[in-house]
């Protein structure tokens, strides 16, 4: 039964909640729900009725296809000023011998060990140091740009832009100007968590705070340029805390167009400062995909970030909104490594990548940072040519961890 039908079979249910109906039948119609009914959907949706308003979404926007990507990630240090509660990555600098601290030799190293790859992407991001500073990033993006023109760069997060542009003396105009000029192509949706201060302030308290958050993709998105967005949900938030945190940025969306991605991040309790909250179930994540795809109307991807949640649960999700289950992440990629997700060594070749997409029903599709077409996967056979069945075409990059 196709997704239409499916919703067709839901409407005429007569058993089903007069509320939940009425909600399904402004998804069938293509409207808006409000705040309460994202609040109600999180209260009584059961797991089946979401699944099936949010594929109907899904296949709405996007049919079967289901994208991916080839990255890789320079982490330059997971040394920070700041102290958030739920992360495992990151140190103080009072326990400096437990981090890292990457040159801009070593980073600079990391993007040339991929020049006989076929990635398109570079994503950076880390914890926030002064070292680190505003001409130490553009010194970066201009020599990876020189290096490699045509790789995408993917770049920290408003965290560490409020601190370097405060640090500089500049305003986020002039500096999400001076860093587009320097190279940046896009920014990552990290440091979002839940913006309301209710529960910011319990959990990271010391960082940017939503309105600073928000005010610099708006900027960056005045400059003609994309970015995505993210939501820590699954610990001490209640549910119409995650609503707000998505009606702020499905008004921005409204304003601007700029973000491309959303991006619902598990709650991982392995060795941080919140270790006493127990993490939510898998069905609760299913949930959690389906409501941000209904919510979030003017977002054109859902994204399910397959080395947090496991391949596994990304592949569930495929059938719950979700239409992109990003793609290369190395060994370097510790963030939820670190904090308890199930795959602490996160690499999958593009085989595996295209047969975890066509066993949910799906079709494959290699994307560029932008959502262009690299690669259409969909007739795609792979040879078996050897004991491990590796396949002809590249694998996805696996750096090893140091």
């Amino acid at each position: 039964m196709d997704a239409e039908k499916k919703l067709t079979f839901l409407l005429e249910n007569k058993s089903l909640d007069q509320e939940l109906k009425s909600i399904a039948t402004k998804v069938g119609n293509g409207e808006r729900i409000s705040e309460e009914d994202g609040v109600l959907l999180y209260e009584r949706g059961e797991l089946g009725y979401l699944g099936v308003l949010a594929n109907f979404i899904r296949e709405r926007k996007h049919g079967d296809v289901t994208y991916f990507n080839r990255n890789f990630h320079i982490e330059p240090t997971n040394l920070c000023v700041y102290d958030c509660k739920f992360c495992s990555y990151s140190r103080l600098i009072k326990e400096r011998e437990d981090g890292w601290e990457a040159t801009m030799d070593e980073m600079i190293g990391v993007v040339k060990s991929y020049d006989s790859e076929p990635v398109t992407e570079v994503h950076i991001v880390g914890g926030v140091l002064p070292q680190y500073n505003m001409s130490f990033y553009m010194d970066l993006f201009a020599a990876i740009k020189k290096h490699r023109p045509d790789l995408h760069i993917k770049a920290l997060t408003p965290v560490e832009y409020h601190y370097i542009f405060k640090k500089a003396k500049v305003d986020y105009a002039s500096g999400m100007a001076m860093m587009k000029g320097a190279g940046l192509d896009s920014m990552p949706g990290g440091g979002a968590e839940i913006f309301h201060p209710e529960i910011r302030e319990q959990i990271a308290k010391d960082k940017c705070n939503a309105e600073q958050w928000l005010q610099i993709h708006e900027v960056w998105h005045r400059l003609g340029m994309h970015s995505n967005a993210t939501m820590l949900y699954g610990h001490i938030e209640h549910y119409w805390h995650r609503v707000d945190h998505m009606e702020k940025l499905r008004q921005l969306q409204d304003k601007t167009g700029g973000f491309q991605t959303f991006i619902p991040l598990k709650f991982r309790n392995k060795d941080n400062q919140m270790s006493h909250v127990p993490e939510v179930s898998v069905v609760e994540d299913l949930r959690n995909y389906a409501i941000s795809r209904i919510y979030l109307d003017n977002f054109p991807h859902i994204k399910a970030y397959w080395a947090m949640i496991s391949r596994e649960t990304a592949q569930l999700a495929l059938g719950f909104g979700v239409d992109d289950i990003d793609g290369t992440l190395d060994d370097t990629t510790k963030i939820y490594s670190m904090a308890g997700a199930e795959e602490q060594h996160p690499a999958m070749t593009t085989r595996e990548l295209v047969e975890l997409i066509q066993q949910a029903g799906r079709h494959p599709v290699e994307r560029d940072t932008l959502y262009n077409i690299v690669t259409d996967y969909k007739d795609v056979i792979f040879a078996e040519d050897s004991a491990d069945k590796q396949s002809r075409y590249y694998q996805l990059p696996v750096l090893n961890s140091k």
